[in-house]
């Protein structure tokens, strides 16, 4: 009798080590930019194990161009267990709805989520961009925003760390017959140079305050670097860097059930 139940002991055992536990597991975190595409590895605390690799975003990007493009950026990084995505659009349960700064309508309406899965064998959860980043940036206290400046405008909305629905902020008009994105993407501070586009920043934050009484603003984004005015205490720059790691919540965060394609 001993002897079988050392036997089941051993069969037991086996079993539950070759099970992966929850914190071994390591996340495939992949940012889709207007100007590049990012990828990393990711601890359960949401730390970067690895580099970013890093690839410019083909003009334009098609579906079949992305999934390309991940491939050789995962051929650069170690094996992974699931993968999430950042998008520079609305996304609505793995379903990208428009991409402006890609530059092709296949994305309306395309399942990024089943086809990542498909490509990587790997359980995937697709969400927007500045969600992503929002998620690494926030602290889950009051009523928080977060804006992204980059090749176009990102912005996510929380309120005590629950994720509000997606708005598309970038493309409302601001000021001037322009929207948004015209007056502070990349194109715009390019051509308008970093004070213009200092001072058209401001005048948006005035805005993004009254409209949504934020207790705190995050900017973040490759261009936030060009901040250079002080825009009041309750608006912080955050590394480009949680656009990354936001990703270790799109499989932490049980509010994010409702958006997110199981």
């Amino acid at each position: 009798m001993a002897a079988k139940k050392i036997v089941k002991l051993k069969k037991a055992q086996k079993k539950a080590s070759g099970k992966k536990s929850a914190a071994g597991l390591k996340t495939l975190a992949f940012d889709i930019g207007g100007s590049g595409l990012k990828a990393s590895m990711l601890d359960e605390n949401g730390k970067m194990t690895t580099e970013r690799v890093r690839v410019d975003t083909p003009k334009p990007c098609t579906p079949a161009l992305l999934l390309e493009k991940l491939k050789e950026l995962t051929a650069q990084l170690p094996p992974f267990d699931r993968v999430s995505v950042g998008f520079p659009g609305p996304v609505r349960k793995g379903r990208t709805l428009s991409a402006t700064n890609l530059g092709s309508d296949e994305w309306i309406g395309f399942d990024l989520q089943r086809a990542i899965a498909k490509q990587t064998g790997k359980p995937t959860r697709v969400i927007n961009d500045a969600d992503m980043q929002g998620l690494g940036a926030i602290k889950g206290e009051g009523v928080e925003m977060v804006i992204t400046l980059g090749t176009g405008l990102g912005s996510a909305l929380f309120e005590d760390g629950r994720l509000a629905p997606h708005i598309e902020l970038a493309h409302i008009p601001f000021r001037k017959g322009q929207t948004y994105e015209d007056q502070l993407g990349n194109r715009a501070l390019k051509k308008v140079g970093k004070n213009e586009w200092n001072r058209r920043l401001a005048r948006a934050v005035d805005v993004f305050r009254a409209l949504t009484h934020f207790d705190k603003l995050y900017i973040g984004g490759g261009n936030a670097a060009n901040v250079s005015l002080n825009l009041g205490p309750d608006v912080e720059i955050v590394s480009n860097v949680l656009g990354m790691r936001g990703g270790i919540w799109l499989w932490k965060d049980t509010n994010l059930s409702d958006g997110l394609q199981k």
